[in-house]
Order: C-alpha cells, then structure tokens, then sequence
C-alpha cells in the first residue's frame, strides 16, 4: 500500500511539473490546427481512428504483433507508442499535450482524474462494443456523419451475408455457431457476450444451450472430454499465436475421436481465422474483417 501511495504521489507531483512546462514553454508543443491531437488507450479506440481516417498522436500497445497490429500498421507508422493499455505512460501523455483521451473504465477509471488534469478523457464501459465506441469517438471528434457512415456500411453488409446463411444450412432455427480458441493449456469457447459472438448473433447464428446459459463473455475448457460442449454447425477455430505449444494443443485436439464427431467437423464447416481481429481488435474494421472470414466461409461451403 504504502509503494502505491508513493508511485501515485511521484506521478502527480511529474505531471503537474510537465504540464507547468507547457505553460510557460508553449513553443516546445507546437501542434497543427487542423485536426485535434488524440489519445487512444485501448485497441477499440485505436481502431475506429483509423477508420475515420484520423492519426492519432499517442497509443497503447497492441496485445501481440507488438508494438501495433499488423492491420494496423499502414496507417500508424512513426505514431508514438505510451505503453501498455493497463498501464499507460501518463508523462508520455503529458508530453504529447492531447486535445482528448479515449480510455476503457474498466482499465482507465483510477488514473481518469488525473488524465483530467491533462485533457477531456471519453471513458467507454465495454472496450469490445464496437459500435459504440466509433459512435463515441466520432461524436467527441465532429465526425457523427461519418461514424453514422460507417455503421450504415456495416448494416447493409450485415444484412446481405444474413440472408446468404439460411441456404448454406439444413437448419430450421439459424445454425449453430462456436468460435473456438486454442490456448496451450485449455480451450476458450466465445459466445454472444463476446466481440466476435457478437458479431455471430447479428448475422443470424445461434448457440448451443452451454453457450446460451453462460454468465460471461467466454467459457473456458481444460480436458477434452469437454469437446462435445463445443458442438455446432460451423467452428471458427483461433489461433492466438504460433507457438509449438498451441500447435500441440490444436492437434491433440483435432485428432480426438469426440473432435470428429461433431456436425461442423463431419460436415467440413471448420475454418481456421486470424485472432487478431477476432479477439483482439475491438473496432469496427476488426469486425469487418470477421464478417469478411464468414463470408469466405458461406461463398467456399466445405472445405
């Protein structure tokens, strides 16, 4: 307690100090006029920037493809990093003298008062709802007409894949879906709660009766015996990183008898994405980039 006391004061105390020097030192943060100078401390903001086609001044670190997501990196190149996304370098923010900072409350609401102190700060509840946060960032930033574009965009696309699905699928009710993560030591089975069950539920599928009930946005397995709580007409499998450690793990799972038993396997409606913009991104391209993968998945059929 007492450690954390200290780091709090000393933090402070620097970036009163810093902002003092950009009082009395105006010249060291001169800045165009134009577009106004934004932070983004989580994926999801970071993404609906580029969206809108704005270059942040600051970010955080990307989960992995460090230190920016590869999607990502055309449009961020040379943008300064500010660490971490659970714990953001506040003299780098301070530094880079922000018009607003967009931040998680989950990750941000402790630190919020004193990012206060350096610019407005936009606290989004739910990093993984990604209409909102494009909703938010571009009323924030006077671009709701483009934001509002953007989700316009989305919602046709949406509807047009909605209505491919009922004739790639012998199913009365919308077929079943599990987005599968393998991890090394356990599998992650996301459902609707989720960013990319989310996604799932808009275009028209539906979950198992496991997936329904749960209270979160993920259900985590550790034995194989549970392989039959996955069972769904499509799998979409990811692949967090490329580690023998998960290759193993993909493989002992795959080559599982219960594995071959389940309807998407037996019907070749398994496809392997990238986690990235699956579990990861938080933005609205992240999400297109998902439906991008269904609608390979629905135009190939089996694999």
């Amino acid at each position: 307690m007492m450690k954390n006391t200290l780091s709090f004061s000393l933090t402070r105390r620097r970036i009163l100090q810093l902002l003092l020097l950009g009082v009395t030192s105006p010249t060291l943060f001169a800045r165009q006029p134009a577009m106004p100078r934004v932070v983004s401390l989580f994926q999801g903001a970071t993404d609906s920037l580029v969206a809108l086609g704005v270059t942040p001044a600051g970010i955080v670190e990307s989960w992995t493809e460090k230190p920016v997501y590869r999607y990502l990196r055309p449009q961020l190149s040379g943008v300064p990093q500010l660490g971490l996304e659970t714990q953001p370098a506040l003299e780098k923010i301070v530094l880079l003298k922000p018009d607003i900072i967009f931040a998680s409350r989950f990750r941000h609401q402790d630190i919020a008062p004193l990012m206060r102190k350096i610019a407005p700060v936009a606290l989004l509840d739910d990093v993984f709802e990604f209409r909102k946060t494009l909703t938010v960032v571009g009323e924030n930033l006077a671009m709701k007409s483009a934001a509002g574009l953007l989700l316009e965009r989305w919602d046709a696309r949406v509807a047009s894949l909605r209505s491919l699905i009922p004739s790639r699928f012998d199913t009365a009710n919308g077929p079943q879906v599990s987005v599968i993560e393998v991890r090394p030591d356990h599998i992650r089975s996301y459902v609707a709660r989720s960013f990319p069950g989310s996604v799932m539920s808009e275009l028209g599928f539906t979950w198992n009766e496991q997936a329904m009930q749960a209270q979160s946005a993920s259900l985590r397995f550790s034995g194989m015996e549970n392989i039959p709580l996955l069972d769904a007409d499509i799998f979409f499998i990811l692949l967090r990183a490329n580690s023998p450690a998960i290759a193993r793990q993909y493989q002992t799972l795959t080559a599982h008898p219960l594995w071959q038993q389940m309807r998407a396997v037996k019907a070749g409606q398994l496809w392997v994405v990238d986690s990235v913009p699956w579990s990861l991104s938080g933005g609205i391209l992240g999400a297109n980039q998902i439906l991008s993968d269904v609608e390979y998945a629905l135009l190939r059929g089996r694999r």
